[in-house]
């Protein structure tokens, strides 16, 4: 009797191992349809989000209202903060900052400075074959450079360098030769015992205008430079470039600043 109903409880036991595995692989398989399903509805949420906010680039080009700028540096903020890996908007933001860095009330432009490099700083981990994160790490190590005393020049007089190096060994177009630009303001800036060299700070901004040969900044500082050098014919000649110059549609309130200062250096240079 025992020997005919051992059969019979092996086969059970048998159809309860095979309804188990069934029920586990149905159970599989429901989870990963509800993991499908909730990564579907996270990403259409997060579109959602996106779409009901307002466009944070449309909100920088109108930067000269600082309002609108901080509003897109609050944007690019919360896309980073929601997505640390978020390549774009860490480099936009850093962007954002070192404008706001150059404008907002002045006890609040060194912390957005050292925002910005520091999400540049990210940016560059991310991707580290882009210019953009190096070149936005660069300018706003250069603005706490040159607003927030010496300490700070000398803190990040090296890394600038590097860091606009690494733009010209990228991507040496990037930005219509900003590198370049960069790097001869470095060289106007730095003093002759810790690497400043005139000379080289002539021939980077003469190099940065062979990509755009409007750029009003480039020859501001190519003006600036040729002063020190002793050689304020032609520096006012530079000048005269600036105010020609048409307005760049992506820069405009920068060449509406430089034209101003050109104006201004020039009545000075012609009183002399």
């Amino acid at each position: 009797m025992t020997s005919r109903l051992r059969p019979r409880a092996e086969q059970a036991e048998g159809l309860a191992i095979v309804s188990v595995a069934v029920l586990f692989e149905a159970f599989q398989r429901s989870m990963r349809y509800l993991l499908t399903f909730a990564l579907t509805l996270a990403t259409l949420l997060q579109a959602a989000v996106a779409a009901a906010q307002p466009d944070p680039d449309a909100l920088y080009r109108d930067r000269t209202n600082l309002a609108r700028g901080q509003e897109a540096a609050s944007i690019w903020t919360a896309r980073l903060a929601a997505d640390p890996r978020d390549f774009e908007s860490a480099w936009k933001l850093a962007r954002a900052t070192y404008w706001l860095g150059e404008h907002d009330a002045p006890d609040a432009r060194r912390k957005w400075l050292e925002r910005g490099v520091e999400v540049a700083r990210s940016a560059t981990t991310l991707q580290p074959k882009r210019p953009e994160g190096f070149f936005w790490m660069a300018a706003n190590m250069g603005a706490l450079a040159e607003s927030f005393g010496m300490r700070q020049g000398l803190r990040y007089r090296g890394p600038i360098k590097e860091a606009l190096e690494t733009v010209l060994a990228l991507d040496p177009k990037y930005l219509d030769g900003s590198a370049d630009r960069a790097l001869g303001r470095w060289y106007h800036r730095v003093p002759g015992l810790f690497g400043g060299d005139k000379k080289k700070a002539e021939a980077h901004l003469r190099k940065s205008l062979t990509y755009d040969p409007n750029s009003t900044v480039s020859h501001f500082f190519l003006a600036e430079t040729l002063i020190e050098l002793g050689r304020n014919t032609e520096a006012t000649q530079e000048l005269q470039k600036v105010l020609d110059a048409p307005l760049n549609p992506e820069f405009t309130p920068e060449d509406r600043e430089y034209k101003q200062k050109a104006a201004d250096l020039l009545a000075r240079l012609r009183k002399r």
